[in-house]
This record gives structure tokens, C-alpha cells and sequence, in this order.
């Protein structure tokens, strides 16, 4: 994978304009323009790395459908204890279908298996996703 910099777009690889496009859905385009365009020259290869690999490589696998992989990375991510990929993870699942009910059930086990305090933060969380999300 070469390096590129943030300015130069023209010439990313397939993987990452399918990966762009498949992150662009989930997380949405503000999210996605403000984190390629905040990209140095330095932090760009980053970037390519979580666009082809992560969102192309993975998101894009017929196995599980977003809805699933939305689901897993919100267990995953709250055991981890990262809050801000929680917020983002939480936008992506409600567009990616899963219910304000559903993220309720999936934090209420997250509780039991990785820990109150994961719980909690997890629900404030959420609760602070899905107002912006409304509003």
C-alpha cells in the first residue's frame, strides 16, 4: 500500500474507494470528510489502512451483514472502554438498522459480561448518540 497524502486522492487504490464508499454509509459523510481531510501527511497512511482494510476488507465480507458487524464492534468496543469510537460505532448501528431497544438489550449484557462501569458508559453514551441522532 503507498503513502499518500491527504491531498492527493487521485490516486488510491480500488480497495480504498470501495472502503471510502462502505464507511461513507455507515458512519456518514461528515464524519468520514472531517477525519480524511484532518489527515497529515504523517496520519495519512493511517487512513488508508482503516478505509481498505477495515471498511473494505471486513465490512465488506458476505458473512455477517452491516446490521451483525454493527452489533459485534459495539461488544467489542465498549469492553475495550473507547468512548469515542462508541459514539461513532452507536451512529453507525442506528444506520445500520439496530433499534434504540436493541442498543438497550446490547448494552444491558455488555453490563453483565465486561463490567458495570462499561455499562454505564455505555448507556450515557448511547443516550448522548441518539439525541444528536434525533435532534
Amino acid at each position: 500500500m503507498a503513502s499518500q497524502s491527504k491531498a492527493d486522492l487521485s490516486n488510491v487504490s480500488e480497495s480504498f474507494e470501495r472502503g471510502l464508499r462502505t464507511r461513507r454509509e455507515v458512519l456518514g459523510d461528515a464524519y468520514v470528510d472531517k477525519s480524511i481531510n484532518a489527515a497529515t501527511d504523517y496520519s495519512f497512511p493511517m487512513q488508508e489502512l482503516v478505509t481498505e482494510y477495515c471498511w473494505d476488507t471486513i465490512w465488506n465480507r458476505p458473512g455477517l451483514d452491516r446490521r451483525s458487524r454493527s452489533i459485534l464492534n459495539l461488544g467489542m468496543i465498549a469492553a475495550l472502554g473507547r468512548r469515542d469510537e462508541l459514539r461513532l460505532h452507536v451512529r453507525g448501528a442506528l444506520r445500520n438498522g439496530v433499534t434504540k431497544d436493541e442498543l438497550r438489550e446490547i448494552f444491558m449484557q455488555i453490563t453483565i459480561y465486561c463490567g458495570v462501569p462499561a455499562g454505564i458508559d455505555s448507556f450515557r453514551t448511547a443516550q448522548e448518540v441518539m439525541e444528536e441522532f434525533e435532534g
